[in-house]
């Protein structure tokens, strides 16, 4: 048998856990449940240990060969997304306004089932080296991987590699992206909050309006895309909440925008960082408001070296799976955040079945096709194996 192919028992396990996962899905930091049914699989396999991690939610499990090969870490993200699920399966989310609708699921069962393959290599000799087996939370408030790091996740481990997966629903079971530079984007959210002076609305020269000003802000950043940035550049940015007003003929003392920043290269964040800060800055005043900037999340771009590419498609190739290319996506991972401390890679797995049109993530029929456990199963473990 392949060293890479689960058997029906080891299939059937990671699948049945799989589906546990998607009937009981749990929100960033919420994760107990999850980590719980992941603890349990793991006391099964007895060359498993559990490293002590102060972390409520998440977990990490280490295995160690016979010989002196290199340490290897595996990640995989456990948490699921405030919403309702509308595809209907036996294994539709039973909770309420939660689902695992970007496949989250699939990428823990995925880990798991590489463990039982890592097992199975220890027993026979082929495991040499070290594996560490982490299951992040909270990667879709992208606080996760910050959280383990500053928990002390590498004072317990000190890998050589570390190789993470997404599945893509744009790319089919079997196939695997393994694209060299910027695969996914930088990020950074904020708020903008506009102060005024408020009063009664039917004496406008009593009082400064936040609400006027906030549309103002809204229009001016649109040009931080359309004429600031190189056009060959991907950039992002969405104002994607506003927060003011009232029920009465008031006029309010603030207004609170709710923005993201999104941008593959460095020099393109930086520059549109630069432009955000001036034209928040400068339209408040023009209005006779006061402004702020409240900076949250900055991630970095998910970028894979050539050195790590090279390494990436030697093991998708020895795991049996069909290299294809996907341009890169606007969407960010903390992910990025393994990078500062080892050198990282990033797949995409197909994971819409042959002859199916994707869901894609993040919408409420979002679904994976089971068959693709055993491929993102396959190229974790050989992830492991195959990095000598």
């Amino acid at each position: 048998m392949n060293r890479y192919q689960l058997t029906e028992e080891e299939y059937g396990r990671a699948l049945a856990l799989k589906r546990d996962l998607h009937i009981h899905p749990e929100l960033s930091g919420e994760e107990r449940r999850t980590t719980a049914q992941l603890r349990s699989f793991f006391a099964s396999l007895p060359a498993f240990r559990i490293l002590p991690l102060p972390v409520d939610t998440g977990l990490v499990a280490q295995i160690t060969g016979d010989g002196n090969g290199p340490e290897i870490m595996l990640r995989a993200d456990i948490d699921a997304l405030p919403q309702h699920e509308l595809y209907d399966s036996p294994w539709k989310s039973q909770v309420e306004g939660v689902m695992h609708a970007c496949g989250h699921d699939l990428h823990t069962a995925a880990l798991c089932g590489a463990a039982l393959l890592l097992s199975r290599a220890r027993a026979d000799g082929t495991l040499r080296g070290t594996v560490d087996l982490v299951f992040q939370s909270a990667e879709e408030t992208t606080t996760g991987a910050k959280r383990l790091i500053d928990a002390g996740l590498f004072d317990l481990i000190h890998p050589a590699v570390c190789f993470g997966i997404h599945n893509w629903p744009s790319v089919h079971t079997g196939s695997v992206v393994c694209r060299e530079g910027a695969i996914m984007a930088a990020k950074k959210n904020f708020e903008v909050r506009i102060h005024g002076f408020g009063g009664h609305g039917s004496m406008p020269q009593l009082n400064i309006d936040p609400i006027v000003c906030a549309a103002a802000v809204v229009q001016s950043l649109q040009t931080v895309v359309s004429r600031n940035m190189d056009p060959r550049d991907a950039v992002v940015l969405s104002v994607n909440a506003i927060e003011g007003g009232s029920d009465a003929n008031l006029v309010v003392e603030g207004a609170t925008m709710r923005v993201t920043i999104r941008a593959l290269s460095e020099q393109a964040m930086q520059r549109a960082t630069e432009r955000i800060e001036g034209i928040v800055a400068n339209t408040a005043a023009a209005y006779e408001c006061r402004s702020e900037i409240v900076w949250h999340e900055n991630i970095a771009a998910v970028r894979n070296t050539p050195e790590m590419t090279a390494r990436a498609r030697r093991c998708a190739e020895a795991a049996g799976l069909t290299l294809v290319d996907a341009p890169p996506s606007l969407a960010s991972e903390d992910f990025a955040l393994y990078r500062a401390h080892v050198p990282s890679f990033f797949y995409w797995v197909g994971s819409t079945a042959p002859g199916e049109q994707g869901e894609e993530l993040h919408r409420p029929r979002f679904h994976t096709d089971d068959d693709a456990l055993r491929c993102a199963a396959a190229l974790y473990a050989a992830s492991a194996l195959e990095t000598v």
